[in-house]
């Protein structure tokens, strides 16, 4: 019996794509932590996850006003365009506009949400596992 591949379920697949969108946003906000001292530096961020939209077209829903450049449901790599970097108040005489506070909210939050996805993904398998009457144990 082949195992089933939970990929090719749409909530599924999205919320592997939003756990992948969080891993580049964690790679983005841990630069702008590495270059807090860096002359001229403005922090960066990425598009927001929206998570509804990315389930209807997991499902296969039309979507209204899709442009170039939206996320598509299965992502590799850099595929998540880069999001408007707000303009800090804070900005130290070499023009670097990191503020390190923010930034470490802005990683604990993102990693808290990771972990928050990450839970629900494990319950949405063992409630499958349930369903088709496997305790997970062969």
């Amino acid at each position: 019996m082949n195992a089933m591949d939970l990929r090719n379920l749409g909530l599924f697949r999205v919320m592997t794509d939003k756990m992948a969108w969080h891993n580049q946003r964690q790679e983005i906000l841990a630069r702008n932590v590495a270059n807090a001292d860096t002359p001229e530096y403005r922090p960066h961020d990425i598009v927001p996850f929206d998570f509804k939209r990315e389930l209807r077209q997991a499902k296969g829903l039309p979507l209204s006003g899709q442009k170039p450049g939206h996320l598509s449901v299965s992502m590799d790599g850099d595929a998540y365009r880069e999001g408007k970097t707000r303009t800090s108040y804070e900005t130290a005489p070499a023009g670097n506009a990191v503020v390190l506070e923010e930034q470490m909210m802005l990683v604990g939050r993102n990693a808290a949400d990771y972990q928050t996805l990450l839970n629900i993904y494990r319950k949405q398998v063992g409630m499958l596992r349930t369903a088709i009457g496997r305790s997970g144990t062969q």
